[in-house]
């Protein structure tokens, strides 16, 4: 049995497959993308309330409750932040707190609060600097 095609169906066959490369996903159009705020968002205020001899309990209420605590190394808190708006990224901060014998020592990452002098310190770091002398 052979079957009949009439002669403009490869010109047909054509355009019907010409018409679908230029097809773009409606959606792209339609859908409503949210803004997405994730992770902690820490900011040069909080950052400057820092003080070194801090004691974790103290950051973690200036800062919040990190984002990444390792349990392998207590010693080092993770606070990361993203932020995008229409399914494009707009900001990204991290911020990467470091203890010493459960004080604070240092602080890294994209937003840094002035270097503090050690007299500067809070106080009870300074009251056990003295005990420790």
């Amino acid at each position: 049995m052979r079957l009949n095609f009439p002669p403009l169906f490869p010109f047909f066959l054509l355009l019907a497959m010409a018409g679908c490369g230029g097809w773009s996903n409606p959606m792209d159009r339609i859908a409503h993308k949210i803004d997405i705020q994730q992770g902690n968002a820490v900011n040069q205020e909080m950052l400057k309330k820092l003080k070194p001899g801090m004691t974790p309990s103290q950051v973690r209420f200036i800062l919040g409750t990190p984002l990444i605590v390792d349990p392998f190394r207590t010693n080092r808190w993770d606070y990361v932040y993203r932020h995008e708006k229409g399914g494009k990224l707009l900001e990204s901060r991290r911020i990467t707190v470091i203890f010493e014998d459960e004080r604070l020592k240092a602080l890294e990452g994209d937003v840094v609060a002035a270097a503090v002098k050690p007299e500067q310190a809070a106080p009870e770091a300074r009251k056990q600097e003295g005990d420790k002398k």
